[in-house]
């Protein structure tokens, strides 16, 4: 059988009342078998279709799986000691494929991938499910959350938090597409798209609750920014403006899409230069 099918198959027996006290061993096999696809890059939670991206439900019933049939145990790393269902992903293939990850905090959860010459500064934590692409810096105080697709040559800055999507399995995670830089302090959640090659200034709210007004096409739009967008935040007037108990008016937050421009492009050359 397929893996994939291994995994339906179990996810199935979970629905029928399978639990952690009675997984066996061949259970807990084929989980370990999962997580070390997901950590090689042979499976992915969402992937990119039709210019669509979708996820890959099996994936995701794959994750939750390893939270359900696995018993919370003590458990120790180096000289940290902390209680859960899965231990902490070993890392000595990321030197081999030149990447890098600093000491004190760095914390890379069972079942994530991380991809060649990429950068994690401490301290920094990247989760179960989550694809971090070639190339891509992860800066201190940042987090990549479950099932986050983070593509090739991104930057995320300090204390930039990417949200996980776990639940429901059909709904896509966070993408953060190829060649993005976001600025520090940075959040983007619920599944919210960020476009191939955007730059996106510091303490941007990216979900799809908040509106992006596109000025390049002249529209507006939920949940995505499209490719090749400089964002950033502006405040809009309020529908609650005019309420007796509000005084002054009412502003909301709102993102403000531009195309790139040159002078941007030139900042973020130069600080891919640091990272040679």
């Amino acid at each position: 059988m397929s893996l994939q099918s291994d995994i339906t198959d179990l996810w199935a027996k979970k629905q029928d009342g399978l639990t952690a006290a009675d997984a066996t061993d061949d259970h807990l096999a084929t989980l370990d078998d999962f997580l070390a696809a997901l950590e090689a890059g042979e499976v992915r939670a969402a992937e990119k279709s039709g210019g669509e991206w979708e996820a890959n439900e099996w994936v995701k019933q794959g994750i939750l799986l390893n939270f359900g049939l696995r018993e919370t145990v003590a458990r120790e790393y180096g000289d940290v000691a902390y209680h859960d269902v899965l231990p902490l992903r070993e890392t000595a293939d990321l030197n081999e494929r030149g990447t890098r990850n600093t000491p004190d905090g760095t914390v890379i959860r069972r079942g994530a991938y991380v991809g060649s010459d990429a950068i994690l500064m401490s301290p920094a934590f990247v989760n179960i499910g989550a694809h971090v692409g070639d190339g891509t810096l992860v800066d201190s105080c940042d987090t990549v959350g479950s099932c986050a697709q983070i593509g090739d040559d991104v930057k995320l800055g300090a204390n930039t938090l990417i949200g996980g999507v776990l639940e429901p399995v059909e709904d896509a995670p966070v993408i953060v597409e190829d060649g993005v830089s976001l600025g520090a302090g940075c959040r983007v959640t619920s599944g919210f798209v960020v476009g191939e090659n955007s730059i996106v200034g510091e303490n941007t709210l990216l979900t799809p609750r908040i509106p992006v007004y596109d000025l390049v096409e002249e529209e507006v739009l939920y949940g995505e920014l499209p490719p090749e967008r400089r964002a950033f935040t502006r405040f809009v007037e309020s529908s609650v403006s005019d309420h007796d108990l509000i005084d002054g008016g009412a502003y909301k937050p709102a993102v403000v899409a531009t195309s790139v421009e040159e002078e941007t492009l030139e900042a973020t050359e130069r600080e891919d230069a640091l990272r040679e």
